[in-house]
This record gives C-alpha cells, sequence and structure tokens, in this order.
C-alpha cells in the first residue's frame, strides 16, 4: 500500500456506548488518514459493530464525540453520514435481484421513474464513476444474473455514486472465490491511490496484513492495540484479540476405515420448479475422514446439509448410513447417529427460548436415560447438560438461563457439544459410542479465532475416535486445515473429490466459479 497522509479524515474520540450493565464500547478513540485502510480486529462481541453502528448513525453514544473531515458528525442521523460522505458495503448484499444494476445504483436517490434524460444522466455520472475507480459493470445487467463478485463491485459502486470518501467494508471476502478477492484487493489498491480512506473488518488475519496500513484491535469493548501492519504477525494479532496464544490444531494423516455415508444421484427439486437445487449429487465418506465441500453460497450447500441431516426429504437417490438405507424420518437418523452442526446457530441450532439445559439434550431426550413414559427425567437431563457445558468450556451465568442469552461463540460450543458428545445406542442403553457421521455445515461461521481453534480441535478429535465428518465451509483456509479430500460444489453439481493436497488454491477458485468444473463422481 502507498503513503498515506498524516491529516485525519476520521476522528473518533473517546467513544463509549452502554446497554445496560454491558459496555459494548468503553472509551475508543481511532483516527483514519486520507488514502488509508484501516483494519478493525476482534473477538464476537468485543464492540466492532457496535462502533461501526454509532459512526453510521444507527446508535447514539452515551459520550464522546466524532468528527468527518474535521467537522462535527451529527449523532444518530445515518443521512448525515452518508452526507459527510462514509459509505458502507455490508457482508450480506443489499441489492434488488429483479432490478437492473442502474435501478440499484439509482434507488434511494433517484426516482425509477423519470425523464429518459435524466435516466442518461445518472447513467453517465454511474459509468464516469465505474471508469474512475475502475469498476465496469454492465449498467444494464438484471443483478440476479451478476456473480457474487460483480454484485460486491456493484455494492462498492453504489456507495461511490453517492460520494463516498470514506468506505466501510464489513467481511468483504467472506463469499468470494480466491480469484474475485484478489479483483477486489485490486480495486482497493485503486480506491486508495485516489485518496478514498477504508475501515475493513475481517478475521482473515491473512488478508488483514495485506492490504491494510493501521489494525485496531478491540477486546471486551476496549481497544487494547493499534499496530502498523507492516512488521506485526498472524500469531500478535491472534494474541491481543483473545488475550492469549492461539495455536491451531493441526490435521495428522490417518487410515481411513469402512464406508461410514454413501450418496448416489441425490436430487432436490425448486420448490418454483426450474432448475434442482442439487442434481445428480453423489459422495462417500469413510470413518475417521473428513471430505470437505466447497462452493460460492448459494450453490446448494444448505439443502445437502439439510438432507444428509433428516431435515428436508430428497426428490431423488439413495443414501445409506453404515449400510442403512435412509428414509426422511429425522428420528431415524439421529438413532443411526448422525450428528448436525447447522449452519444458522440460531433458527436451527438451539430453540432460543428454551433453557440452556433442555437445548444441550434435546437430540436425545427420547432415550431412557433421559425420559420416562414421555416425560423428562430433569435431573438426569440437568446433569448430562452441566456436564455437557463444562467438558465444551460453555461460559454462561448458569444451565436454565435462556439459549438466547449466550454470546455466539458459546452457542456454538453448546451445539457442538451436543453433536459431539457420546450417544446412546437404541436398546441398549448402557452402549455409549461416538457419532457415525457428524455433518457440519459453516461451523466456524463468524466466531473469533479462538472460539475457530476449538471447533477445529473438536472435530480433528471426532474423526480419531472414528467419525466421519461431511464438512460444508466457505472457508478455503479451514477447508485445506482439516480436510482429507475436498470437493467442489457449483449450481448443485458435486465435483470429483480429491485428496486435499492435489488442489491448488487456484484450481479450487476456477472449481467454484464454474471452470473446468467436474461433473459428480464418486470417490473411492
Amino acid at each position: 500500500m502507498t503513503d498515506v497522509s498524516s491529516q485525519p479524515v476520521l476522528r473518533l474520540a473517546h467513544i463509549t456506548k452502554r446497554f445496560g450493565s454491558l459496555v459494548a464500547n468503553d472509551d475508543i478513540s481511532l483516527s483514519l488518514g486520507r488514502g488509508e485502510v484501516l483494519a478493525l480486529l476482534g473477538e464476537n462481541g468485543a464492540g466492532k459493530s457496535t462502533l461501526v453502528s454509532i459512526l453510521f448513525g444507527h446508535y447514539v453514544a452515551d459520550e464522546g464525540e466524532i468528527e468527518v473531515f474535521g467537522e462535527p458528525l451529527p449523532p444518530g442521523q445515518p443521512k448525515a453520514a452518508l452526507a459527510a460522505g462514509i459509505g458502507m458495503v455490508h457482508q450480506h448484499f443489499t441489492l434488488a435481484d429483479n432490478l437492473s444494476v442502474l435501478d440499484n445504483l439509482m434507488m434511494g436517490t433517484e426516482p425509477l421513474f423519470q425523464p429518459f434524460s435524466r435516466q442518461r444522466a445518472a447513467r453517465d455520472k454511474v459509468r464516469e464513476t465505474a471508469q474512475r475507480f475502475g469498476l465496469m459493470v454492465d449498467t444494464e445487467a438484471r443483478v440476479a444474473d451478476l456473480s457474487v463478485g460483480e454484485r460486491q463491485r456493484v455494492e462498492i459502486l453504489k456507495a461511490l455514486v453517492r460520494g463516498a470518501r470514506i468506505l466501510i467494508l464489513d467481511e468483504p471476502t467472506a463469499v468470494l472465490t480466491p480469484q474475485e478477492s484478489e479483483s477486489l484487493f485490486a480495486t482497493l489498491r485503486e480506491l486508495v491511490a485516489q485518496g478514498l480512506s477504508i475501515i475493513f473488518i475481517s478475521h482473515k488475519l491473512d488478508e488483514v496484513l495485506r492490504v491494510s496500513h493501521q489494525i485496531a484491535v478491540l477486546r471486551a469493548g476496549k481497544l487494547v492495540a493499534t499496530r502498523p501492519a507492516e512488521g506485526t504477525s498472524k500469531a500478535e494479532l491472534a494474541e491481543l484479540m483473545v488475550g492469549r496464544s492461539v495455536a491451531m490444531p493441526q490435521r495428522e494423516s490417518r487410515p481411513a476405515g469402512a464406508v461410514v455415508l454413501s450418496v448416489q444421484g441425490l436430487r432436490v427439486d425448486a420448490a418454483s420448479g426450474g432448475k434442482p437445487l442439487l442434481d445428480g449429487v453423489g459422495l462417500t465418506i469413510r470413518a475417521g475422514e473428513i471430505l470437505g465441500i466447497a462452493g460460492v453460497s448459494g450453490n446448494g450447500q444448505v439443502p445437502l446439509a439439510h438432507v444428509l441431516s433428516g431435515l428436508q426429504p430428497a426428490d431423488a437417490g439413495v443414501i445409506e448410513v453404515a449400510g442403512a438405507r435412509m428414509k426422511d424420518a429425522p428420528r431415524q437418523w439421529v438413532d443411526a447417529g448422525v450428528a448436525r452442526i447447522p449452519e444458522d446457530r440460531h433458527a436451527l441450532g438451539v430453540v432460543g427460548d428454551l433453557p440452556v439445559w433442555e437445548n444441550a439434550v434435546t437430540e436425545h431426550i427420547r432415550s431412557s436415560s433421559l425420559s420416562r413414559w414421555g416425560w423428562i427425567k430433569r435431573g438426569a437431563a440437568k446433569k448430562q447438560a452441566q456436564s455437557l457445558v463444562k467438558r465444551f468450556d460453555v461460559r454462561l451465568s448458569g444451565i436454565d438461563a435462556a439459549a438466547r442469552s449466550l454470546s455466539g461463540g458459546n452457542m456454538q460450543k453448546l451445539i457442538v457439544g451436543r453433536a459431539l458428545s457420546v450417544r446412546q445406542t437404541p436398546g441398549r442403553e448402557d452402549d455409549q459410542t461416538p457419532p457415525v457421521l457428524i455433518v457440519a455445515a459453516q461451523p466456524t461461521w463468524g466466531l473469533d479465532i479462538g472460539a475457530v481453534a476449538y471447533v477445529h480441535r473438536c472435530l480433528l478429535e471426532a474423526c480419531e475416535q472414528g467419525s466421519a465428518v461431511l464438512l460444508i465451509s466457505e472457508d478455503l483456509d479451514e477447508l485445506f486445515a482439516l480436510s482429507d479430500r475436498i470437493a467442489v460444489m457449483h449450481h448443485g453439481h458435486l465435483g470429483e473429490a480429491r485428496a486435499t493436497a492435489d488442489w491448488t488454491l487456484a484450481d479450487i477458485g476456477l472449481a467454484m466459479a464454474g471452470s473446468r468444473h467436474q461433473e459428480n463422481a464418486h470417490a473411492a
């Protein structure tokens, strides 16, 4: 990155925000220079989202002040933030798929139905801005027909067309292929070269060190460090984020056992017709093996995880778990030893209004040790839940607390603990064994590096005990670190599963984009 101006374009002074007894931001002071990239790091709950929400006018700080280009920023007024030149690109895009690129760029600034001359002027303004910053897009294209990388380009262009001089990017590479990420980095270099300033929020430390000039680390609502990117290591950043050194577990080579999961010709039709969500998917996983599934979000990963967890019926295909043909009854999947770590921990992982103890045992509540004649043995259930909470270090006020009160990391620990706990073999309650198959969909989504290391360690330990793992993840670093084999999903098709060592980052990125994608193949 180029040298930056010493004159700050943004200054936050002594920002404090409280929610009841919780201090979300505690006396935080930061500055951002012209042409500077400031990375914002921190665990879940560290205060990043609150700080950005105050900057953008969604929250009002209890104490402190903000200046933009030397002028005070009125608190709690998003329009004032936009007028001051602050733009934000959210992790989940805010575009209307059924409208054109031009309509999306005009939305909120110009009436969509207007004289042709004014529409032409708007189109000219968009083209001028796109040419200036190297963000060329087809303004007449329908957003639904764009790739994920192109949609992100439209989001950035939307902020620039509205006059943004300070751009906030929230997890900008979370849904991009490696090639699309490289294109984004080139765009950021061009933006910075032309004097824009950027706040870059990401959990990918390699990217943070690559694109940033300065790195600010929040922990428990406090600013614990500001470091220049040059000369700072990933290990140092990880330790600053969590307050302790973090050792990432390493996958070790191990012989695979018998086939645990066999899938042939799996098809799931779309409710609205059209192309199937899953089309001819086939795969096998053996005991002690982790099969990683890569792919850009929305290419069939969600229905695959749902079908292989017993949550969604398939329209065609044969699925066998440990030699037993599976049907649609969720109970059969639980009894067969299939454990699940769902992508959406809030909607599918826990029942937020139920207490922690009940969520901890809910998938095995029908076992004779936990219930009798339809009545829950509360003492036994709470004892088992307490053991799980202690073993998996779930930090909470007590097991009677509502599950929704848990932080994201602790909620995921509860779900992982429930999935990885020993199960009772139906009809033989004294026979306790690890899960036969673990379907883990985005198991570390939104978690800080300490929690990520913990979940990775749990999955690897489960494999050592003989469990098979289907790991569905959009984090390529995670897939390369944990998987024995990796296959790529694209438009509902699953490509050939290859040994992790046989993939390069470039190859997997091309497969994710649909290039050289091999049709569904069965791995040995």
